[in-house]
């Protein structure tokens, strides 16, 4: 077990060096892009890379606080599944209504590693191994996808 101290230096370290090892990386379109707080351009949709000593997730989280909204923007997400699962290479699971760790609803599109651990340096290399390719394939997709959303800004 690490103290609180080593799991915040870890934590750092590990996407100090991810963010490094993206830095050299350009987006779709080819601009200059941060990995790890990638900008979607539209409240409340979030691109997020998550790990912790079980397991690594990325997701689209759609967190609008009203519902409605949040399911406008589902529905959106559903006319681009196809889209969506073409530039990932794989099929996501849906969650319509979930919880964020503040347990605020969320609707999340994502995939998840198991059995891996931020914790251990050894893991890191499949964590990034992991992240890498669908951060990557999230933002060629959005790179099209985003006008779709143009009416919902």
């Amino acid at each position: 077990m690490y103290s609180k101290a080593e799991a915040t230096q870890l934590r750092q370290a590990f996407w100090t060096t991810f963010g490094q090892y993206m830095a050299p990386v350009p987006s779709a379109e080819g601009d200059t892009t941060n990995w790890i707080n990638y900008k979607t351009g539209l409240k409340h949709v979030y691109f997020r890379l998550q790990a912790d000593n079980h397991r690594a997730r990325v997701a689209i989280e759609l967190t609008h606080p009203d519902a409605g909204i949040r399911e406008l923007f589902w529905e959106q997400f559903g006319e681009l599944r196809t889209l969506l699962h073409e530039a990932l290479g794989e099929t996501w699971t849906w969650e319509a209504e979930a919880l964020d760790a503040n347990q605020l609803p969320l609707s999340r599109i994502g995939t998840e590693l198991a059995a891996v651990n931020m914790f251990n340096r050894d893991d890191w290399p499949r964590l990034i191994s992991f992240f890498k390719p669908r951060i990557m394939a999230l933002d060629a997709f959005w790179a099209d996808a985003q006008w779709s959303f143009e009416a919902l800004k």
